[in-house]
């Protein structure tokens, strides 16, 4: 595992708590998602992760702390192009779609502590996130309701208000294609 942020505080956390065994390797990268170049040409990651086999990218709950302007998608989309074949892809974002009041709040008050956010609807999600990539079951949703394991009660929408999805994918002729399998 690889875990990367540029959060000082975060970095030190991770130095503390991450570590390896022979069960698996784990490294920290102090870099920005949208820079996405120093995070695929650290030596952590190679070090770490053997990319000639299949991994994840799981963008759970970063991409709604990087506004267009800081283009969050072409960053995704340059992680997601040096995926080896049969990688997934995973991600979870805020929405304003289920509680515009509770959105309007969670955006003043991140943005008031001086931290961008930008929530966006679940259509904005899927272009951001999975642009060109067909989604497994099902779907782009709620994360409560992504695959639920019993029939327990669940939040409702307007008290999650993140959405999540996944995708597999296998490569051909160097373009991102749904795996038939999936």
């Amino acid at each position: 595992m690889v875990y990367v942020d540029n959060d000082p505080i975060v970095l030190a956390h991770a130095r503390a708590l991450l570590t390896s065994s022979p069960q698996g390797r784990s490294a920290y990268i102090e870099a920005d998602l949208c820079e996405p170049e120093t995070i695929l040409g650290a030596p952590a990651l190679r070090n770490t992760i053997d990319l000639s086999k299949p991994v994840a990218l799981m963008l759970v709950g970063i991409l709604h702390f990087i506004p267009d302007e800081q283009n969050p998608a072409q960053a995704v989309a340059t992680l997601v192009d040096a995926l080896p074949s049969g990688s997934y892809v995973t991600a979870s974002h805020g929405s304003p779609e289920f509680n515009p009041e509770a959105a309007a709040a969670w955006t003043r008050t991140w943005r008031e502590s001086g931290v961008p956010f930008q929530l966006r609807t679940t259509d904005e999600v899927a272009d951001l996130a999975f642009r060109g990539l067909g989604l497994v079951e099902p779907g782009l949703v709620v994360v409560s309701e992504w695959r639920p394991q019993s029939a327990d009660p669940r939040p409702l929408p307007a008290e999650v208000a993140v959405v999540g999805g996944g995708r597999q994918e296998t490569v051909i002729y160097g373009t991102l294609a749904a795996d038939p399998a999936r």
